[in-house]
């Protein structure tokens, strides 16, 4: 808990002065109807006396004064407080996304879609109520009974004590009590949202699964159930607040009942007025307003805290880059020396002593089954993954003196798992280039034997492709992936089984497109078998027996 409050602390600070002025705001704001409640009461009470006009003229500015002031400093405050939230709502977004970045794909591919959804919007979203409902109510109750004992020390240090003391308790007491009571609702209420966003989500990108083979009712009154266990929890919390702001309400007629017993003798023997008597009454009373609040900052600060632990969690430091190179080298030879990869410590190692150099402006195939590490090649080159030995070396420089940047400048990727942006087919070719023009999206397209198929859809280019681009088939999706990659003219070019779902006519025609690309391009293709037709400008590896000598 320690350890989280502090780097909740450390996001604040860019904002501290924003939320010291929100604080002192809603600190003069109570004041101000502290002020109101005890100069109301001193006027009303005073006027019953039929005092001359000019005796009252204080008391009638004062009440003026605090009634205009409360509205005024009550509107600014929850302008700011407004202002500090929306900004620190996008600073915890930026500040999370770019701490997730550096850790995509490979701290995040075994995670669901859904619960990472959760994290990036509820639990993100959850944290500035940190700094709302959790830091500043305490800080302006304690100011506000700091300032109570001060009023009240003018009158009788007894009194002050004694209300100082009761609203300590209270302030502590009862959020104390509200940890206790509602000690891992708030933990399950966390979890439960994650576990619906995961629900939800995949049941909307499996329904038509979930329909094939019967399971879609199934799955739906399993969130039924997962939603009214949620529903459940909110009430019992609800209900939990409500009954202590009741009890605050009780412990403040019990202050006031205690602070009339101490009064009452010194208004007997003529110490204290009759008058002040009803002013410090109503000020006690108006002074409790700064401690309702804080049941409720209690309550969420196991929500808080659980958030906060799923956020950082994921936030794990990458490891540091070497000194980068001056320039971008002009010779692309990629060089695996002695690389082991395992994806976690309890797994079987996919690389292992793995070896093999691909000369600048070669195009090499390498072949092998499933499941050997084709794709993984791919991902530790880009540096999705980090190798646990051994070297990647491209244009004489290891690959960790490449921020991720100048790699994905370097590297042209088109992967085997397919990602389509809801849009047109030209909003996903400019992703690469997007300052391509007309000509060179259909000579890439033309390239990929995509271009007879653009020219007859009535839009053309600007065609929607749907969301993951469902209105488009395997193969179509293929060579729209292969197009993209093309644009982008990196000087190395990774095409991931790129004929799949393709027809024997498009995949020659593919094999072709490759063997013409420019001599000064490094070109890799990884695939689970070799074309049928005999490919002289491509040299081939077969990835089993090239792990197999390297074992050896």
């Amino acid at each position: 808990m320690r350890d989280m409050i502090k780097r909740l602390l450390r996001l604040l600070l860019p904002f501290k002065m924003w939320v010291a002025l929100a604080i002192s705001l809603s600190f003069l704001s109570i004041g101000s109807s502290i002020g109101l409640m005890m100069t109301s009461a001193y006027l009303i009470g005073t006027a019953a006396l039929h005092p001359s006009v000019a005796q009252l003229q204080v008391a009638i500015v004062g009440v003026r004064f605090f009634g205009l002031s409360r509205g005024i400093f009550r509107y600014i405050e929850r302008l700011i407080a407004h202002q500090v939230a929306f900004r620190l709502l996008a600073q915890l977004r930026v500040w999370f996304f770019n701490a997730l970045e550096p850790l995509a794909p490979a701290c995040l591919s075994r995670r669901r879609s859904g619960d990472l959804l959760a994290r990036v919007v509820t639990d993100v979203e959850m944290l500035q109520n940190f700094y709302i409902r959790v830091l500043a109510p305490p800080v302006v109750a304690l100011l506000v009974s700091l300032l109570m004992g001060f009023v009240y020390g003018f009158f009788s240090w007894s009194f002050a004590c004694v209300l100082f003391m009761f609203m300590l308790a209270v302030a502590v007491g009862v959020p104390l009590l509200t940890l206790f009571t509602t000690r891992g609702i708030g933990a399950r209420v966390s979890t439960l949202e994650s576990e619906l966003a995961v629900l939800a989500v995949e049941g909307v990108q499996g329904l038509a699964d979930l329909m094939v083979f019967g399971r879609d009712r199934s799955h739906f009154n399993h969130f039924a159930e997962k939603h009214d266990e949620l529903i459940r929890l909110r009430r019992r919390q609800k209900s939990l607040l409500a009954l202590h702001q009741v009890l605050i309400g009780l412990l403040m007629n019990i202050t006031l009942v205690l602070m009339f017993i101490m009064m009452a003798p010194k208004v007997n023997s003529g110490v204290l007025q009759g008058v002040s008597f009803v002013v410090l009454a109503l000020g006690i009373m108006a002074s409790f307003e700064a401690l309702t609040p804080l049941p409720n900052a209690a309550l969420f600060l196991e929500e808080i805290e659980s958030a906060a632990k799923r956020l950082f969690e994921i936030i794990t430091p990458h490891p540091p880059r070497l000194r980068p190179p001056l320039s971008t080298p002009v010779d692309h030879t990629i060089e695996f020396s002695h690389v082991t990869f395992r994806y976690s410590a309890d797994d079987a190692p996919v690389l292992k002593d793995f070896s093999l150099t691909i000369p600048h402006g070669q195009k090499m195939v390498i072949v092998g089954a499933s499941g050997l590490g084709k794709t993984t090649l791919t991902h530790l080159l880009l540096r999705f993954w980090e190798i646990q030995q051994g070297r990647i070396v491209i244009g004489g420089h290891d690959i960790n003196q490449w921020s991720p940047r100048q790699l994905a400048d370097m590297i042209s990727l088109a992967p085997q798992d397919i990602f389509l942006f809801s849009g047109s087919i030209r909003d996903n070719l400019l992703l690469a280039h997007p300052r391509a023009k007309e000509e060179d999206l259909e000579r890439v397209c033309q390239s990929a034997q995509l271009l007879t198929f653009i020219r007859a859809l009535p839009n053309g280019l600007d065609t929607q492709i749907g969301e993951g681009g469902y209105r488009l088939s395997g193969g179509e999706r293929r060579r729209l992936n292969i197009a993209r990659a093309l644009l982008k003219d990196s000087p190395i070019l990774i095409f991931d089984e790129p004929t799949a779902h393709l027809d024997v006519e498009n995949e020659s025609a593919i094999w072709r497109m490759v063997t013409e690309l420019s001599v000064e391009k490094t070109v890799v293709i990884i695939t689970h078998r070799a074309p049928k037709t005999d490919m002289g400008f491509l040299t081939f590896v077969d990835l089993q027996s090239c792990q197999d000598a390297d074992r050896v």
